[in-house]
């Protein structure tokens, strides 16, 4: 969950990447990429159901090479909560940059097109750091949650 002591900037891009808002992108590549990270894939008719279901969905992607270096997808009910599903980055020296970045977006358009939600992340143990640095606390007052399964 989000705390209230998330005031910092967006962590510099890399030359070569561009970040994109839900542009339409294969669900091979969100799963190759979900993979490498060692995180659960989806069946391909449900992660697209999932995908237009969303928000919205950030990727970064290598400009030249179209290669898909990060993802992160959310859902919200508008009114209370906002979600943050299957965040990824390509790992390597860039890991924790690419997920500060992709994190950093979400909440910026949260913020300002579903303002008043409370933000939650289902995340891998990796982005503990990028998640912490912009102010998500780890089960706040002993809160826990609960995954749907895709």
């Amino acid at each position: 969950m989000l705390g209230l002591n998330s005031g910092n900037k967006c962590p510099q891009m890399p030359e070569g990447l561009v970040l994109l808002r839900s542009q339409l992108l294969s669900v091979r590549k969100i799963n190759r990429l979900l993979s490498r990270c060692n995180q659960d894939t989806h069946q391909p008719r449900k992660l697209e159901l999932a995908l237009k279901k969303s928000d919205f969905y950030l990727t970064l992607l290598e400009k030249t090479s179209d290669n898909l270096v990060g993802f992160v997808r959310v859902t919200s009910d508008k009114g209370l909560n906002a979600n943050l599903w299957d965040l990824a980055a390509e790992p390597g020296d860039q890991q924790e940059t690419y997920m500060s970045i992709m994190v950093f977006k979400a909440i910026e358009i949260i913020r300002r097109e579903l303002p008043g939600c409370s933000i939650s992340v289902a995340a891998p143990l990796i982005s503990i750091n990028p998640l912490k640095a912009n102010g998500f606390l780890l089960d706040p007052n002993g809160i826990k949650t609960m995954g749907f399964r895709l």
